[in-house]
């Protein structure tokens, strides 16, 4: 099992900078493939992005590319998202959630993960 929590969000203006971490505790040499996910209210959950754990390939949805960086710090087990130049459609809740499958081109987006995190808010105005 693993416990993922979340934490750094909360508001921002436009074009300013946010960043999101993500720790992991439990049985944290289950997973390959840890993503950052949101949501907003009325809409289906959005891969942001997503990198390999065991290396450094990182994935990125075509609405935060450029803007957005996925790094990781295995020392202690976190993942960062590093959000800039924000926009208010980047308004959200941001989960986090790891795999035991590998991250690839094909499915990083797809919310198909083991564990999720309780989410963090995201509000850029």
């Amino acid at each position: 099992h693993v416990q993922l929590v979340e934490s750094g969000g909360g508001s921002v203006r436009p074009g300013g900078s946010l960043r999101l971490s993500c720790t992991a505790s439990g049985d944290t040499f289950s997973f390959n493939c840890m993503g950052w996910f949101r949501q907003a209210p009325g809409k289906e959950r959005e891969g942001v992005a997503a990198i390999h754990t065991g290396g450094s390939s990182t994935y990125y949805g075509d609405a935060v590319k450029g803007r957005f960086t996925i790094s990781q710090e295995k020392s202690n087990n976190t993942v960062y998202l590093t959000m800039n130049s924000a926009k208010p459609e980047d308004t959200a809740m941001y989960y986090c959630a790891v795999k035991a499958y590998f991250c690839n081109s094909g499915s990083w987006s797809s919310p198909v993960y083991d564990f999720w995190g309780q989410g963090t808010q995201v509000t850029v105005s």
